[in-house]
């Protein structure tokens, strides 16, 4: 007997976890992995459900969806969708400043290119009390098309991994770190580009002093700005990533010696099977093993590991004997 699915609540999720993507499920330090939020949050708070412990920023972007340029002045721009902050202080990742933030991606569609860009923005105090419209955001890391590949693509070729140095002279203290794909696929004409921010709260430790003034979220891009309206499809592709200047103590990186692999498949095509990193090294396909030469002409058809011309041309007639002899019994087998 089947059970029947009453909860309306639980069906959406279904839904969403069938097909979402475009999420931040969570990042890797130092090796050790930290969760993130996820859409299914939403339903599980909904309905008084517990939620676990995680880093990132609760949001109800839960169509997939995106915030679109003409939305730039509001404050979904910022976090995505009715973001608000999760968590508590207790709940940080933590970071030596010049170490290495690994944030790992849902399933991400080929199709979607544009830039992988990263923010920092530090607060104080308990992150419930934040509020996002007050956060000033520094760009510690913008890719966008180099080296003819975009970097989302490049992203989805790194396990659905991005990674990002933390400048070494970032003042150490509390961050929220906002993480960001702008797609471009339809960015051709006016509000065609799509924006999905992340934000995750990380500690970074260490001895740095520099805290650089940023710009609140409503302000880092107009919907006119040359990396929001920009054609894919045109070539030679020169694009500018938009936002502010990249901090001097910024990177512009995106490629680790030894990436993190996240147990989601580099395919957008295929489902992502869990969101938290494998603890395994990533698996290297392994080679064919090279055929093996025969002994003698006659072994298996095989070329033999010696030969002269005379030999060779006696080793071609034998095979062309007995493909001969096989379309002979083929036809006979047919009557």
């Amino acid at each position: 007997m089947y059970k029947t699915i009453t909860s309306l609540g639980a069906i959406a999720a279904l839904a969403a976890t069938a097909t979402a993507h475009g999420t931040t499920t969570g990042v890797t330090i130092d090796g050790q992995f930290t969760g993130g939020f996820k859409l299914d949050y939403y339903y599980a708070k909904q309905n008084n459900n517990p939620i676990p412990e995680n880093i990132g920023w609760f949001a109800e972007n839960l169509d997939n969806g995106f915030v679109e340029p003409n939305s730039f002045s509001n404050a979904d721009i910022i976090c995505h969708k009715n973001a608000t902050p999760s968590g508590s202080s207790d709940s940080l990742a933590k970071v030596a400043a010049g170490g290495t933030v690994e944030f790992h991606w849902t399933v991400w569609p080929e199709s979607h290119v544009g830039p992988v860009i990263t923010y920092v923005a530090p607060y104080t105090g308990d992150i419930a009390s934040v509020k996002k419209e007050e956060l000033k955001w520094t760009k510690i890391d913008g890719v966008g098309f180099e080296n003819g590949e975009w970097a989302a693509i490049k992203m989805i070729g790194q396990n659905n991994t991005w990674p990002v140095t933390v400048p070494e002279s970032l003042k150490a203290g509390k961050y929220v770190f906002r993480h960001e794909i702008i797609a471009l696929h339809s960015a051709g004409s006016a509000n065609g580009a799509q924006n999905y921010p992340q934000c995750l709260n990380i500690e970074v430790t260490g001895s740095g002093t520099e805290t650089p003034e940023g710009v609140v979220g409503t302000k880092l891009y107009s919907p006119d700005d040359k990396g929001i309206i920009f054609n894919v499809y045109t070539t030679p592709i020169t694009y500018t990533v938009p936002g502010p200047a990249l901090w001097t103590g910024g990177s512009t990186g995106g490629s680790p010696t030894n990436p993190t692999t996240p147990s989601v498949s580099a395919a957008p095509s295929k489902p992502v099977a869990s969101s938290a990193p494998s603890s395994a090294p990533v698996a290297t396909p392994a080679a064919s093993a090279a055929p093996t030469p025969s002994t003698g002409a006659g072994e298996s058809g095989g070329l033999p590991k010696e030969f002269t011309i005379d030999t060779f041309i006696t080793w071609l007639e034998g095979k062309a004997s007995g493909s001969a002899s096989k379309a002979r019994r083929h036809a006979r087998a047919m009557f």
